[in-house]
């Protein structure tokens, strides 16, 4: 069976997550937040916690479980939204080849 890929159709998806990154998702969105969150887990983009609902930090997850997360050197957030919006872009540049216009 062939695993569903982003495309075009989905950059109403994309959207409609940068216009609201936490709380309900449609049925669409829920689709490609799936496929980004399901997959190898080697090298995915997540976020981690440095001060908790005050400071994220950007993180590589390792090639397998257990194995400490590798931050990325620079790259901190005070406001979980854009936190999100910018994993989202990162993953989504990673599974299309594409960067998300803002």
């Amino acid at each position: 069976m062939a695993r569903y890929a982003l495309g075009e159709d989905d950059l109403a998806y994309a959207a409609e997550f940068m216009e609201s990154p936490i709380g309900y998702h449609s049925p669409g969105l829920q689709r490609v937040l799936n496929l980004m969150r399901g997959g190898a887990l080697e090298g995915k983009y997540v976020l981690v916690t440095l001060e908790p609902c005050r400071r994220w930090a950007l993180a590589r997850l390792p090639g397998r479980r257990g194995a400490p997360v590798n931050l990325v050197p620079g790259i901190e957030y005070t406001d979980q939204q854009e936190a999100e919006r910018d994993v989202f872009r990162r993953r989504w540049h990673d599974l299309t080849g594409t960067e998300l216009k803002a």
